[in-house]
């Protein structure tokens, strides 16, 4: 597999020691529910992950829950309780989102305030390298002392100022210096150490995380491009500043989320919480709407969007529900189609993770089954559905089993679908949409077309989790 590696700017391929991928991507710092944008890279790095295990991987997959930040503190002052108390509640809110939304949970979900003692140890030993100075209870990195401070974002010196993201501080000997640790003020949560009472500052946390969990060398560190500069950036500098060694393999970055061309974000107040949509459209839509676009690039988001990788998701499940209702049989004759597109599957993927094309040949393998289906090889149909599911799975897509239904319910529900078309040519029109209403709040979708109404069930919504405060 080649991947684009944001450090060299180039694809590269994915080589690992043995069989066993380590593979880190930053969480969630939770002092709130995550919007959609938050979701993107949860969805695009979780399919990641199944696919390498589909093919033999052995995926060690860790994912951090920053449990001690600045917006945390402030949520706790607002709203009465302690940091831990908020953070607490927003972490089994964060799995409860990932679970709706089909996200494997992680290998290990390490959480910063476990890993204090080894943070102060790693800061301790970035002062006594020269990397690091102290300053009135804080300890910064020095930029200065690592020559190639700025090789992840290509950014300038100049640049890495202008966009350190960080208040003017007299204190710091160069503007770009970033804290490793914080000096508490007073009834902020604190943890002793060599300089006083304090906190980690939040780069350091994914670095000692990550060596714990998956040595000095990651094989993928991924995350959200507005992470490259400076959290990213940062992490290299004091992890290689430490060790003298890569940090990581390979870097990856996914595109941001956009509102008609503009950034989503809370602080902007264009988004929308990730349980929101799923409630509204289903988790697997919402994955859809992400793997079937670049996963590099900027991806804007509409309602209009998600509800159209709703209907094709729909689709897929009508042509899967109905093959897998067909009696037992044997392929009419080899199906060397199917093994063509299944290898092409496979060559979309391992180039750069291109998932638009993998679900492109989804489609045409729907396509061959429904040919197959009207040409009468059942067995042919039944094939294509067999793949559709395997390889689907592979991304985290397709898994929802056929409802089982009886005969007697097949016979009541397309009573009803005559009885509403019925009373649509008799202009009774309001009975009309309440049966459909009705049959919809059962689960049963009706879809008016040239040939007639068809009806299907529908997969069970995941229940999306009810709101801070409520419950």
């Amino acid at each position: 597999m080649k991947l684009y590696n944001t450090l060299s700017r180039r694809l590269e391929e994915l080589k690992v020691d043995g069989n066993t991928v380590r593979m880190y991507v930053c969480g969630p710092t939770v002092y709130d529910l995550i919007h959609i944008g938050n979701a993107r890279p949860m969805i695009v790095f979780d399919a990641l992950r199944r696919y390498l295990e589909s093919r033999g991987y052995t995926v060690i997959y860790v994912q951090n829950v920053t449990d001690i930040e600045d917006k945390i503190i402030r949520r706790a002052q607002e709203e009465g309780r302690t940091a831990d108390e908020v953070a607490a509640h927003y972490t089994e809110e964060y799995f409860r989102d990932l679970a709706a939304l089909g996200v494997a949970r992680p290998t290990h979900s390490p959480r910063a305030t476990a890993y204090v003692p080894q943070m102060v140890a790693f800061v301790e030993q970035l002062v006594a390298s020269g990397h690091a100075y102290v300053v009135d209870g804080d300890v910064y990195f020095s930029v200065e002392s690592f020559p190639a401070y700025g090789k992840l974002s290509g950014r300038a010196r100049e640049e890495q100022e202008a966009g350190a993201r960080v208040e003017v501080d007299e204190k710091k000997r160069h503007p770009g210096d970033f804290a490793l640790w914080k000096r508490s003020k007073p009834g902020e949560p604190s943890w002793p150490s060599p300089w006083g009472e304090g906190r980690p500052g939040w780069h350091t946390e994914c670095v000692v995380m990550s060596r714990d969990l998956l040595g000095e060398t990651v094989d993928i560190h991924a995350g959200g491009s507005d992470l490259i500069f400076p959290h990213h950036e940062n992490e290299l500098a004091q992890a290689e500043a430490a060790t003298g060694k890569p940090f990581v393999r390979i870097w990856l970055h996914n595109g941001l989320l956009t509102v008609r061309g503009e950034r989503m974000g809370k602080s902007v107040g264009n988004f929308a919480y990730a349980r929101d949509v799923v409630g509204k459209y289903g988790g697997e839509a919402v994955r859809y709407f992400y793997l079937a676009r670049d996963w590099r690039k900027p991806l804007d988001f509409s309602d209009e969007a998600v509800a159209e990788a709703k209907r094709t998701v729909d689709r897929v499940y009508d042509f899967l529900w109905a093959a897998e209702a067909l009696p037992d049989a044997a392929p009419s004759e080899p199906l060397p189609e199917l093994a063509a597109l299944e290898e092409r599957f496979h060559a979309v993927l391992e180039e750069d993770f291109t998932t638009p094309g993998a679900l492109g040949v989804l489609q045409e393998i729907v396509g061959v089954g429904h040919a197959r289906r009207q040409a009468g090889d059942l067995g042919g149909a039944k094939a294509a559905a067999t793949l559709v599911r395997r390889l689907g799975g592979s991304l985290g897509l397709f898994g929802t089993p056929r409802p089982a239904t009886s005969a007697l319910a097949d016979d009541l529900i397309q009573l009803l679908v005559e009885l509403r078309a019925e009373l649509r040519t008799a202009k009774q029109f309001a009975l009309a949409d309440r049966v459909r209403e009705r049959l919809f709040a059962l689960g049963v979708e009706l879809r008016d077309g040239p040939e007639g109404t068809r009806w299907a069930l529908r997969p069970p919504s995941p229940e999306p989790g009810a709101r801070a405060g409520e419950g």
